[in-house]
């Protein structure tokens, strides 16, 4: 709408709509950087390594492309970027690309006149972006013959995620376990591998106190991680199906519940410093966070806003609710300060010249990557130092909605003097140079997904939204391939490729000034 509007004239005082465009900029990769950051380094971990390995190199490999394409074609390197950004359905480095070539031409009209140029190359190349990822992934599809039955079993094997819990029930058969209690069992060593939450000795289902002896027979009710469900059973002995009817049978005295933490003071402290198993006879099975089930490791930073599956008696689950203060409706309230101080500290360090030697020109983290960076350091060391960051997802939502329609809107209004002239002057090749950005990398990594590293297909789903930052994919694969596994694979590799290609759309214009 905004080059719609642009084109017939609409004109905004410059200053002004480089503010609006600012701003909504700042709000928006601010709010992103809160939303990725309790994720962005887990995501390096294990399998996820492999995968932002793969996410690397499909920003590598669009970086490459783009630059061959100016080296054959002789399209201006600024409009190049700016035909990326699209083809890879990338606002953030759009507005990075804009941001710097803003500060390094402040001074010259024409050359800042070339922001709306890179615009008006990126509203090209967007719509081809989002079908050709769209087509990438169907090709896909029926090159690797996918059969969804063979796929989940595929995904099911090779999930070495040790985020996800995993409950289990197994009968304790054993002989070095007898006489043994629960305490000589989760010492140090298998803290951060199982969490007992239940025991059933004959017809009685309890808590199991953490000095009780173990006896042949007994059976128990195990939280475990992906990573560690085999070899449970090999420490206890023969699993058996989970039948949560029989673990909450009536007149027993234990109870589940879920108990959100709200009190800022727990915010950085760990279930081990806690030490709530001894203190309040309960046992932590899983923590909800940000939508995603995480197992209760000792060592595991607690953070306002976390959600607690919990199971003890009614008592010691009451007094456990006083301490993590459990007032769900104080989570609605808007946390501003840290935002606001957050804010101000990423437009400092976005202003910070960087020198590298033999380029004249210094490279600026800019308006897009201060703020992205200090919002995702802000949410991840935050709980650690007892700053309380947490925003609600429907406030973060809101911020970045806010914060993308300005931006979009105040870019449009600056394209659209410009736009119908450029495209009839030779941009219509903008649309092929974005298609080759867009299918080349895509293609070559999905292969490499499937034949090197083996994954299922709905990992390499989740690679490709969240390797090309597009939500549109993650929606189109979810609803067509219906698996809840595609969401948890984009989050694993968005974090790092968002970062990734915020920077490189800076270094593609400090390689053209």
């Amino acid at each position: 709408m905004g080059i719609l509007l642009g084109h017939f004239g609409l004109r905004i005082n410059p200053t002004m709509l480089e503010f609006i465009k600012d701003f909504g900029l700042i709000l928006f990769v601010f709010a992103i950087g809160l939303q990725v950051a309790p994720g962005f380094f887990r995501s390096f971990r294990k399998d996820g390594l492999s995968m932002n390995l793969l996410a690397v190199a499909l920003v590598v490999l669009a970086v490459l492309t783009t630059y061959l394409i100016h080296l054959l074609s002789g399209e201006d390197l600024g409009i190049m970027t700016g035909i990326m950004s699209g083809a890879v359905t990338n606002t953030p480095g759009l507005g990075a690309a804009q941001q710097m070539l803003s500060d390094a031409t402040s001074s010259s009209s024409e050359l800042a006149g070339a922001t709306y140029g890179i615009a008006s190359a990126y509203a090209v190349a967007y719509p081809l972006g989002v079908l050709g990822a769209i087509g990438v992934l169907m090709l896909s599809k029926a090159l690797f013959k996918v059969d969804f039955a063979k796929e989940s079993e595929l995904a099911s094997s090779g999930d070495n995620n040790d985020s996800n819990a995993f409950r289990l029930a197994c009968k304790v058969e054993n002989p070095a376990l007898f006489g043994k209690t629960v305490h000589d069992l989760v010492g140090e060593e298998n803290a951060d591998h199982f969490v007992i939450t239940r025991m059933m000795r004959g017809d009685k289902v309890f808590f199991p106190d953490m000095d009780l002896p173990l006896q042949e027979g007994d059976k128990l009710l195990i939280v475990t991680d992906i990573l560690h469900k085999d070899k449970v059973p090999i420490i206890f002995g023969e699993e058996y199906p989970v039948d949560m009817n029989e673990w909450e049978r009536k007149g027993t005295k234990l109870v589940s519940s879920r108990l959100s933490v709200t009190k800022s003071s727990i915010t950085g402290m760990s279930l081990r410093k806690l030490d709530i198993r001894r203190k309040y006879g309960v046992s932590v099975s899983r923590i909800l966070r940000a939508g995603i089930d995480l197992q209760a490791d000792a060592d595991l930073i607690l953070q306002v806003g976390d959600s607690l599956k919990v199971v003890g008696s009614q008592e010691g689950i009451a007094r456990l609710a006083k301490l993590v203060g459990n007032e769900p409706e104080s989570l609605h309230k808007p946390n501003l300060v840290p935002i606001f101080i957050g804010i101000a500290l990423g437009v400092a360090l976005g202003m910070v010249p960087i020198h590298f030697p033999s380029i004249p020109q210094p490279l600026k983290l800019g308006l897009a990557g201060g703020p992205l960076i200090v919002a995702i350091l802000l949410g991840h060391f935050g709980p650690q130092l007892r700053i309380n960051t947490y925003t609600a997802l429907s406030a973060n939502l809101m911020i970045r909605e806010i914060g993308i329609s300005l931006f979009m809107a105040a870019v449009g209004l600056g394209a659209g003097e410009t736009f119908v002239a450029s495209v009839v002057g030779g941009g219509y090749m903008w649309i092929l140079y974005g298609a080759i950005i867009t299918l080349v990398p895509m293609t070559i990594v999905s292969l490499a997904a499937r034949y090197l590293f083996k994954m299922d297909f709905f990992k390499i789903c989740g690679l490709l939204a969240g390797g090309t930052t597009d939500p549109a994919l993650l929606s189109f694969s979810e609803q067509m391939y219906g698996s809840g596994r595609i969401a948890v694979n984009y989050a694993t590799v968005y974090p790092l490729t968002m970062f990734l290609r915020v920077v490189s759309a800076q270094v593609m214009i400090m390689m053209m000034l």
